[in-house]
């Protein structure tokens, strides 16, 4: 008789206790490398044939022996995935999961990244959970379900622990789904039914003074594992004598060695020294066929070349990256404000956005980043950075929209400040950001031809899209200013970025079927339409980015995406890593109400 899925996790739950009573010394008797491998369901919808994957309840799952037998590979690291808010609620289908101190743990912190990214699966913009577990139910008896994150999670500390879950999710045909932080606006870190593989504890750092690896750089380097992240390396970085600095996130908990430089990273840097990716020097992955391998510019040069910005969780799994770092150096920062407090007057407030935006190639030229965010009556810029820096300086660069929003009458509160390295910069004025919102994305990236030629068209794309209820994130950010050419599988139209921004249109998970695809449409084909037509020049980013953006492959990586489609073949055959919208994934669908991961026959 076919077993539901409940009674699959209620098994799973039961086995627990034996799960971490395993030695670690049993860890390395039991392999699954040279078992036969699972055959995938085939199922037909609407016409198509599709092999699909095992997922709970059907005959090609794992047994509970089996899973127990994985867990003693694994020397104990194997968990039954329950969603974040699983304590606030009497049951998850058969198990017993109440528990009122973690319960009030979960509801104080739900709103701070920092402690998402700490737990073993949780994301940080619930829209693709399917939000059915959040922690504040009306009642312990209330309903909470798994939706759409995973089965089962290997919190992996060790190289063996990744090399034996990607074996074991082969073999038996699972969905796997790394995840490392949780800091991803687009779903990937999640997956129904999958075997999550979480990286976050890879933490090592190690600091080398100079270089003398493959490729021509000589300067310094950080090889850090696959779970460090941006603000815990920029302080480890500071305390280096003397202090480094390396391309990293705005945003500190983003995870630096994982989907990040997957998919290029741009950053407060970028535009000094290009995107994240281009300073990549050597990596450390276990690929989808189970191999330890490095990747630089001599060994495996191809798979290396995809690492950088071909797509998070697409081509191996990392276990470290090697980057190149350079001298901390003196910077400056403005903070500009205009909002509600300032004017109630949309005419007056979009003058001073678009004389904002409108400067974003003198911003980019000169070196700087800009973070802004922007919602009906509210422009708050913080920062404007000027790497290498006085605030004399960065007072003459900006001087010019001052005197335009002077003379267009547009009030607004602004200082700027001057620190003594880029470190200072950062921790003083760089603002935490929070988690548990529900929201669909979209993304342009501007390039400096279109800021030139057509700002009217692209700040007016920008009003519709807030008058449609969007806000935006906003990124002036030109990694082609800091390094004109690159050997890297990022998009060619960053090297003539100059603006990119975030669209975010609030969607519940847990909204009906109806009003998900009247949100996507929103996204897509009105607010994405309208700014795809106001940058015909432009792109789109593969990390922050629209999943239904129309002909993502050229959107995503233009010229280089037929040779990472090729690649993926060769490096990930069976398509053991899934990221949706990542080469090779229109091969894919994931069918069945956003449920099974199924190859098109």
């Amino acid at each position: 008789m076919k077993r539901t899925f409940l009674q699959i996790v209620a098994s799973a739950a039961l086995l627990f206790l034996s799960f971490s009573n395993v030695s670690a010394q049993d860890a390395s008797s039991t392999s699954t490398e040279t078992e036969l491998e699972t055959e995938p369901s085939i199922v037909t919808r609407n016409g198509q044939r599709y092999a699909c994957k095992c997922y709970p309840g059907e005959k090609c799952y794992p047994t509970s022996d089996v899973w127990a037998k994985f867990n003693t590979t694994l020397g104990g690291a194997l968990r039954v995935a329950l969603p974040p808010g699983a304590p606030c609620y009497n049951t998850l289908g058969e198990i017993n999961t109440f528990d009122q101190g973690r319960c009030e743990e979960v509801q104080t912190n739900w709103g701070d990244e920092q402690w998402n990214t700490d737990h073993p699966i949780s994301n940080l913009w619930t829209y693709w959970t399917n939000d059915t577990c959040l922690p504040f139910p009306s009642s312990p008896s209330s309903s909470c379900t798994r939706g759409f994150y995973g089965t089962y999670v290997v919190t992996a500390t060790t190289s063996s622990q990744i090399k034996s879950t990607i074996d074991f999710a082969r073999t038996h045909n699972l969905r796997l789904v790394i995840r490392n932080t949780g800091h991803d606006f687009m779903g990937r870190s999640t997956g129904y039914g999958a075997l999550i593989l979480n990286t976050h504890s890879f933490k090592n750092v190690e600091f080398i003074k100079r270089w003398e690896g493959p490729g021509s750089w000589r300067g310094g380097a950080v090889k850090v594992g696959a779970g460090i992240q941006g603000r815990e390396l920029m302080r480890l970085a500071s305390q280096q004598k003397p202090p480094v600095v390396f391309v990293g996130g705005e945003c500190p908990t983003v995870g630096f060695a994982g989907g990040y430089i997957q998919g290029g990273g741009h950053g407060p840097l970028a535009s000094f020294y290009g995107m994240a990716a281009d300073q990549a020097l050597s990596f450390e992955v276990i690929t989808a066929s189970g191999k330890l391998l490095v990747a630089n510019s001599q060994t495996n040069s191809d798979l290396f070349w995809a690492l950088k910005g071909g797509g998070p969780s697409t081509f191996a799994a990392l276990v470290s990256v090697t980057v190149k770092t350079f001298p901390d150096l003196p910077s400056a920062a403005v903070v500009l404000d205009i909002n509600s407090t300032h004017t109630t007057d949309p005419e007056v407030f979009w003058k001073g956005v678009d004389a904002f935006h409108a400067l974003s190639n003198r911003w980019v030229e000169n070196g700087m980043f800009v973070y802004y965010e922007l919602f009906p009556l509210r422009l708050h810029i913080q920062p404007f950075v000027g790497p290498n820096m006085t605030k004399t300086q960065i007072d003459e660069i900006v001087k010019p929209l001052f005197d335009q929003l002077d003379k267009e009458g547009v009030p607004y509160t602004t200082f700027s400040k001057e620190f003594p390295t880029f470190f200072d910069l950062y921790t003083d004025i760089f603002e935490d950001e929070g988690s548990g919102n529900s929201a669909l994305v979209g993304g342009r990236i501007y390039t400096r031809r279109d800021i030139a030629q057509r700002s009217p068209q692209i700040n007016a794309a920008q009003r519709f899209a807030i008058e449609q209820g969007a806000f935006i994130i906003g990124h002036i950010v030109g990694p082609g200013t800091g390094l004109p050419r690159a050997d890297s599988a990022v998009h060619p139209k960053w090297r003539e970025a100059a603006s990119f921004s975030i669209t975010s249109y609030a969607v519940a998970g847990n909204a009906s079927l109806e009003e998900k695809a009247e949100a996507q449409d929103v996204v897509t084909n009105v607010i994405g339409k309208r700014l795809r037509e106001a940058s015909p020049n432009g792109a789109a980013y593969v990390n922050e980015g629209d999943l239904e953006e129309p002909n993502w492959q050229e959107e995503y990586w233009g010229s280089n995406y037929r040779r990472l489609y090729r690649l993926k073949q060769v490096w990930d055959p069976k398509g053991v890593f899934y990221a949706r919208t990542t080469p090779g994934t229109e091969d894919w669908d994931v069918i069945d109400t956003g449920t099974r991961l199924c190859k098109k026959l």
